[in-house]
Formats: C-alpha cells, structure tokens, sequence
C-alpha cells in the first residue's frame, strides 16, 4: 500500500485464545489466527497490524509450565507464519510469543515483521509481573533492551502489559527516541489491578502526546482494550473495544492530531531539564 507519512492506519486484534498445553495445540491456535486476520485484511488493507501478548498461547500456570515445547526462538513457527501473511498483505505485524533465547532464556517478547517478511526486531518484556493472576517471575526472564521501528513514516515501540505502570519507560521512548505511538499488548486478567489499567492507559498517552493502543485478549476474563489519542477532553475520548468479545478494530494514528495537542498544551516541551533540585524544607 502507499505510504502517507501524516496517517497511519492499524488493525489492532482483540483475539480469544484457547489452551494450548502443547505445541500440537499453539500450531492449530496460529493457524487459525493469520487465517482470521488474513479475512480482515483482505477486504481493508492497513499500515501496521497488531496482536496481544503472548498471542500464540493461553496465559496460564498450565502453558508457562509447558514453555520447554511452547516457546520459540526469533525465527519459530509464529515468525514463519506472521511473516508470509505480511508478505502477502504487503503489511506490517507485530505478534506476541514465549521467546527462548540463545542462552535457554524464557522471555514475553514482542516481534514485528516488515512487509517484505524480514524481522524488524523485537522485545522483550522489561517488568514481569508477579501479582493477582499473574506469575511471571516464576516462569520468565526479564528483557534487556528497547525496541523501535518505523512504519508509514512513524515511531513505533512495543511494550507489554507491565511496563505500562512504572512512567519511566514511555517517557524515555517519547524524549529520547522520539517515539510516536506505543503499542502496548497485554493479557489483563480481570483481577484486582484491572480497574486500573485504563487509567494509566490514558495518563500515558496524554503525558507524552503520542497515541497509545493497550490491547488486550479477548476472553470471559480478559477484553476491554482501549486506543488513546495524544489529547482526551470532552469532545476527543479513548477508543473502546468489546469488553469481552474478539474484535478486528480499525484504527488511525494522524500526525497532526499530535502536532496540534503539542502547539496547544505544550507541557511536554516545558519540562525542565532536569528535577534533581534543592529541597527546601522547613528546618532551613
């Protein structure tokens, strides 16, 4: 498709996912995902397209206890597979999956394929989570490095789930590699912490001005992703997604909309070089 360098038209995919307690049962689960999105992009084509967290296989103690058959290296079963459909599709992905590293590593890890197919990069998730429904410290390791990649002319970084809550990271994305859109893939079990996410969601999008798509599976216990724009007032709001259904959502990212919330607030541009100031207190 023909680039527009002010436009950036994604896909985003609030899939369900089955169990997967076997690598005979992720093939299966995969096969049917590029089938599915395969449908979508046939009848619209887009930029990027955009899948949750660990999308080839469930989130449970059942297939993180399986990761010696389940998970993959870079160039596994789910990069063979998200690479021919972006081939097809001349399209942009990026995918979830248990990544095995070189080392023997298990790491939650986010690929993205180029419409040629080739790998672009990837990354690997920063803060793993060890509260409400999840266990991930017990299972993975954390990632090492940060991931950036153009597409249609923009920014973009993938972080997951996590990595949302502690503000450091966007923040560094946005300042230092002029980051414009973050995608953030998550697998939000509806546990304590879930209430929350939204929140954070938005106050990351609005504090750095840049468009912020935290996207969810879909399940009983899972759903409700939510794309942000780099402004929300009463007139400009989040966009919401099925609160439990799957859903192939048709999203775009417009370079001015970021450029004018930029001109009209321009906190993000006042900030002080630096905050480690003198602290003055009362007993001074």
């Amino acid at each position: 498709m023909q680039m527009n360098p002010n436009k950036l038209s994604l896909l985003a995919c609030q899939l369900s996912i089955p169990a997967t307690a076997d690598t005979a049962a992720r093939d299966k689960h995969l096969r049917e995902s590029v089938r599915r999105v395969g449908q979508v992009l046939a009848k619209q084509s887009v930029d990027l397209v955009v899948l949750p967290e660990l999308s080839t296989i469930d989130y449970s103690r059942e297939s993180f206890s399986a990761l010696e058959a389940l998970a993959e290296d870079l160039h596994g079963p789910s990069f063979q597979a998200w690479s021919a459909l972006a081939q097809e599709h001349r399209t942009t992905i990026v995918y979830g999956f248990p990544h095995r590293t070189e080392q023997g590593h298990f790491r939650i890890s986010a690929a993205a394929v180029g419409s040629d197919g080739a790998l672009l990069g990837y990354y690997d998730k920063l803060h793993l989570a060890q509260f409400g429904a999840s266990m991930e410290q017990e299972y993975f390791s954390a990632g090492d490095h940060l991931f950036v990649f153009e597409v249609a002319g923009f920014r973009v970084a993938p972080i997951i789930c996590f990595d949302i809550r502690p503000p450091e990271l966007c923040r560094q994305l946005v300042v230092q590699h002029q980051v414009d859109v973050i995608l953030h893939s998550g697998a939000y079990y509806r546990d304590r912490s879930f209430s929350s996410w939204h929140a954070f969601a938005q106050t990351r999008a609005v504090e750095n001005q840049i468009y912020f798509l935290s996207l969810n599976r879909a399940g009983q216990h899972f759903g409700n992703s939510l794309f942000v724009p780099p402004w929300i007032d009463d007139n400009t709001l989040a966009s919401s997604f099925p609160e439990h259904d799957e859903a192939f959502q048709h999203l775009v990212c417009h370079r001015e909309v970021m450029e004018q919330a930029r001109r009209e607030f321009a906190f993000l541009a006042e900030r002080l070089p630096q905050y480690d100031l003198p602290l003055c207190s009362d007993k001074t």
